[in-house]
């Protein structure tokens, strides 16, 4: 596992991630928007290669074996 880099709920998600990926991002901020997240941010991880983004609510996203983000709560 490689530590990529954090960000806050509302910012720029770095440049190197999926389309796929960035797109589960903003679903799950559209879905805490109503929640006061001024002091939450996500953490980039890479797994295998693969990008894993989390969220200090305990929300990670993930690309499947099929190419598509998906975001769960752990």
């Amino acid at each position: 596992m490689q530590l990529g880099t954090r960000w806050p709920v509302g910012g720029e998600a770095p440049a190197r991630l999926p389309e796929t990926v960035v797109a589960a991002i903003r679903e799950v901020e559209a879905e805490v928007a109503d929640l006061d997240t001024a002091n939450w941010r996500w953490t980039l991880t890479w797994l295998e290669g693969k990008p894993v983004v989390e969220l200090d609510d305990g929300t990670v996203i993930r690309i499947g074996p099929d190419g598509e983000a998906t975001a769960a709560r752990d």
